[in-house]
């Protein structure tokens, strides 16, 4: 493994808010994390909320002001670096005999680091040879890297003060690039939910993408995928136009938190030994690639060796998960994510849902349709945003005030986008329901779809302005939380050192709840969801549905085939973990295998009519 920074993991992006400002709580201690760049009104608020704590004069960035959007994230994350880099300054200027920060720097580190070797060394050592390696020591401190996250599909086309719509630039996930571009940060971007032509291509406008006159790159791309034909495709994609892809972050379809761009059923493992197989072929096809589209633009060229990392996250639970991950498919690092959620040092979660979630059970985390993208939703049952969705709906006002307007995007019933979750189009979607549905169990049913959407815009920036005490998102305080279903796994509230040191495997912080192997808990998530997908659809499963099913199903059996195959080397040849993995998959085989979709008979797509 090619590691660049001294951990070997990173806390993935959460939500919209919950990590927004990570960065200032982590990267001091080397630990790179990743925010969401898309709200200019929580990021507006979270740069007061800092400059006051680290007494810096702040001055509003109103929305009177020219692309006043792009201009409060490029401010905020320039915040956030001169914050970091006061931080590091003040750890370096600290002593090793009576200061804290400066050895919980080294102690967290992964005990075979070069860093964490040397620190030992120092402990035992005395005199001018403790002096020594105490100025080495320092010199070693570089802070974790403040990375940002896009959402490609979130990119809303935006309209003026009279309603005429604004030019692309002015689009969501643009004005979100143009902030973090134009941003001082040297760090990199992390593309999330699939290709955007129109957005990757506007990375050319920004030279920060690409190599200056040292080959080095300034701003680098790290691609969110789930297989490695998404890989191939959007790297080659960027590469064509001079544009160098850093790091693939593979995320597992179900087993993460947030939305789940679910995969067509194949596992973690198999997708992971393909890109371990096919590493340095993807690599000098990319190389090859993006130097010649370099070339040809006249541009400064390549490193002859750029970064290119595979890295993975979604589910990990153990130390001995992340070693094997690291391990055996090469990895450069893995993301932790949920966990993170119960530790209010990297975190912003506020104090009653971080309550609910410390205690909460297996089944209080779910996969819901809550999503107005239209995607599978990771949800909370008690968190206070699904408590306000079912209050609203007693009352007979469903959906919510739609004020952010940022997921909407449905023209069934006017002009312009609204949102499916808004109260605007679940009255109208309600009424054209009773309208034209006679049968009153079919008509629940529709609705009751209807009315699970919800507000996210709201919902997902809440517990930041709640944990910080600042004003509230117009006035509105419920808080949604999308955990992976991981996160079940562990309970009670944690410190940012009992967590890395979990990780490392210096501690276990799991609750009792038997706990499968990370590859068996995918697997049988995502045989639930088959599951319900199929009954869900019962009475309208056309031909290209019970194709869909079929594969899926396949798929998933030959990923336990595959875990088979490598069952001694997951589980470190340990006697009573081989048997329990072997015995899950066993079961989770017979459970497949009783999933009788292929004498299903599938509906006519145009009449509904079985054939």
């Amino acid at each position: 493994m090619n590691h660049t920074t001294q951990h070997t993991f990173h806390i993935p992006v959460m939500g919209i808010a919950f990590t927004i400002d990570t960065p200032v709580k982590v990267a001091k201690f080397g630990i790179s994390s990743v925010l969401s760049l898309i709200e200019d009104d929580l990021i507006e608020k979270m740069r007061k909320v800092i400059c006051t704590n680290e007494n810096i004069p702040y001055v509003e960035i109103t929305v009177m002001e020219l692309d006043h959007r792009a201009k409060r994230m490029s401010t905020y994350l320039n915040l956030l670096k001169k914050v970091v880099e006061k931080q590091i300054c003040i750890l370096k200027n600290e002593s090793f005999d009576t200061d804290f920060n400066i050895n919980l720097y080294f102690e967290l580190l992964p005990e075979n680091s070069p860093a964490k070797l040397k620190y030992l060394n120092m402990l035992e050592a005395e005199g001018n040879e403790r002096k020594i390696l105490q100025s080495q020591l320092k010199k070693m401190i570089v802070p974790g890297s403040i990375d940002v996250n896009i959402m490609t599909k979130l990119d809303r086309t935006n309209y003026d003060k009279e309603g005429n719509e604004l030019d692309a630039m002015y689009s969501d996930a643009h004005v979100a690039l143009r902030g973090y571009a134009n941003s001082n940060l040297k760090s990199s971007i992390v593309f999330s939910a699939g290709l955007n032509p129109r957005l990757f291509a506007y990375c050319e406008q920004f030279n920060g993408f690409f190599p200056d006159p040292k080959g080095e790159i300034n701003k680098k791309i790290i691609l969110k995928v789930s297989d490695f034909r998404s890989a191939h495709i959007q790297g080659k994609f960027l590469a064509k136009k001079g544009l160098w892809v850093s790091e693939f972050r593979i995320e597992s379809g179900i087993n993460c938190g947030g939305h789940a761009f679910i995969s067509g059923g194949i596992p973690l493992g198999p997708i992971l030994e393909e890109f371990k197989n096919k590493r340095e072929e993807l690599y000098e096809e990319l190389y090859n690639e993006c130097s010649n589209a370099l070339k040809q633009s006249g541009r400064p060229a390549l490193m002859s060796k750029p970064d290119f990392k595979i890295t993975a996250q979604g589910g990990i639970g153990t130390s001995e998960e992340n070693s094997f991950l690291l391990d055996y498919y090469n990895l450069d690092a893995t993301g932790w994510g949920s966990p993170f959620l119960l530790v209010p040092e990297a975190t912003n979660v506020d104090d009653d849902t971080l309550e609910k979630l410390a205690c909460a059970h297996q089944s209080d985390y779910y996969l819901s349709d809550a999503s107005p993208l239209g995607v599978p939703f990771n949800n909370f049952r008690y968190s206070s945003s699904e408590m306000q969705r079912l209050k609203r709906i007693n009352k007979n006002k469903p959906g919510s005030p739609c004020y952010k307007k940022i997921l909407s995007s449905n023209t069934e019933f006017t002009d312009k986008p609204i949102c499916t979750a808004s109260r605007e189009y679940q009255n109208l979607k309600i009424q054209q329901l009773r309208n034209t549905i006679t049968d009153k169990s079919l008509l629940k049913r529709e609705i009751e779809t209807i009315e699970e959407k919800d507000c996210l815009c709201e919902g997902l920036t809440a517990a930041a302005f709640l944990k910080n005490k600042t004003n509230l998102s117009h006035k509105l305080s419920a808080v949604t939380i999308c955990p992976g279903p991981n996160l079940a796994y562990f309970s009670g509230v944690f410190s940012l050192k009992q967590m890395v040191d979990h990780i490392y495997g210096r501690t276990n912080i799991l609750n009792v709840l038997p706990r499968p192997n990370v590859f068996v808990n995918e697997l049988q998530l995502y045989a639930d969801y088959l599951r319900k997908e199929v009954m869900k659809r019962f009475a309208l499963i056309t031909k290209k549905d019970k194709s869909n099913y079929i594969a899926f199903k396949n798929n998933l059996l030959n990923g336990i085939e595959y875990y088979y195959s490598r069952l001694s080397l997951i589980t470190n040849n340990d006697n009573k973990g081989y048997k329990q993995m072997k015995c899950q998959l066993a079961e989770l085989k017979e459970k497949l295998q009783s999933y009788n979709i292929e004498s299903l008979m599938p509906c006519d797509s145009l009449t509904g009519l079985k054939v």
